[in-house]
């Protein structure tokens, strides 16, 4: 499948790289039959061994990779986001903290020098990352940058049988494979992959899955077709509920928050939404072709919070607050941080408050980008969902 015209040219090394992850995935949809989910192609496009989007060694973040997540813009953020984080290691006696894909490792370090500051380190900092490439980013950064604090930074390998503390993924669920649904004619079909003329192509199927088939049903209703004769397209993220399950079966006592980009189902599959929420990023340009280079381009869909919400509902888990991300940080004090660099001082005081219009701007992160937590045992509202609880859209 062609690019779009705007992309940026690839060298021949990360040509040839692709055309290797291009080959692995084809060799998988001819041993299956002429067809996979695209679930199985997002995951062996992002993390195929050695091959694989995350599990390759190019660079991924910041201006030299492919997109820039809130921690990359600024400093200001994991300082923020520690202030909530403090809130809840205050509330416990031997708290930790557990960070899933933590990326250049740059959230990390900016939480665990904000909580020294305020004299709230937790016992321990475990990170939990699928790409080995990036653990090795991560572990450098933190060296370099907090070699004092090493000895309370534990790589993990899996997630543990038990855990009490804050768990916490910024940009996580996101990046989990998802399913594609397509809704026609009053019927639903999964969107898979072939193989045809040398080209990845789309081919719908029947959903086998029984829980698939069982939640198409249920947001048909939702998304409501009327009979159109239009197709209505989206997507459906089991990874994510399973992920949540995982959570919810070994938290102790304490929060998990996650921070993405996301919508409450009402607004995720409504009918105006016709073309769903995949996003590729490729040197910070953004497209819709999730064929296009694969192994180069992360692959990402938009998160359904209402789903994330009813996965957890029978558990020990509560919902803890749901808001905008712009809400999160101005709750969690991110004015007084950038305060403390005197307005004077244009030297650091203009980027600083650049990045914070970035970061809670409604046209930039603010809106789109949204928190949520769940607690268990934890006594204290979250300072973080003081104001704009959006609990009422989930």
């Amino acid at each position: 499948m062609s690019a779009p015209k705007t992309l940026p040219l690839a060298n021949e090394d990360a040509l040839n790289h692709s055309r290797s992850v291009q080959m692995r995935i084809r060799d998988k949809i001819v041993a299956a039959g002429g067809w996979i989910s695209f679930e199985q192609f997002m995951h062996l496009a992002l993390y195929a061994p050695g091959l694989g989007y995350y599990s390759s060694g190019a660079t991924k973040l910041g201006s030299a990779g492919d997109f820039v997540t809130a921690p990359e813009i600024s400093p200001l953020f994991g300082r923020a986001v520690a202030q909530q984080i403090k809130q809840i290691i205050h509330c416990m006696s031997t708290p930790d903290l557990l960070e899933f894909g933590a990326g250049s490792g740059k959230l990390a370090l900016d939480i665990l020098l904000e909580l020294e500051r305020s004299n709230a380190l937790p016992r321990k900092y475990y990170i939990l990352d699928v790409s080995a490439e990036l653990r090795s980013r991560q572990q450098a950064l933190l060296a370099e940058h907090a070699p004092h604090l090493t000895a309370i930074i534990e790589w993990l390998e899996q997630i543990p049988p038990r855990f009490s503390g804050v768990m916490l993924a910024n940009e996580v669920l996101d990046a989990m494979p998802v399913h594609s649904i397509v809704w026609h004619s009053n019927a639903a079909f999964e969107r898979g992959v072939a193989w045809e003329n040398e080209q990845f192509v789309w081919q719908n199927r029947p959903i086998l899955s029984a829980e698939l088939r069982a939640m198409a049903e249920t947001l048909s209703s939702l998304i409501n077709l009327g009979g159109s004769s239009h197709p209505y397209f989206s997507e459906i993220n089991l990874n994510a509920r399973y992920f949540m399950r995982s959570l919810s079966d070994i938290l102790q006592q304490g929060v998990i928050l996650l921070i993405d980009y996301g919508f409450g189902r009402n607004e995720y599959y409504h009918p105006q939404r016709s073309e769903g929420t995949l996003m590729c990023h490729y040197r910070h340009h953004t497209h819709g072709d999730p064929f296009y280079l694969p192994g180069l381009q992360d692959i990402t869909s938009h998160v359904d919070f209402s789903a994330i919400t009813q996965t957890v509902e029978n558990t020990h888990l509560e919902l803890g607050g749901y808001t905008t991300q712009a809400h999160f940080l101005i709750n969690c004090g991110i004015t007084d941080i950038l305060a403390q660099t005197s307005a004077e001082d244009l030297t650091h005081y203009l980027p600083q408050a650049n990045q914070l219009h970035r970061l809670i701007s409604p046209a930039e992160m603010g809106e789109l980008f949204k928190a949520i937590a769940f607690v268990k045992d934890f006594p204290e509202p979250l300072m973080g969902f003081h104001r704009g609880d959006m609990s009422r859209m989930l």
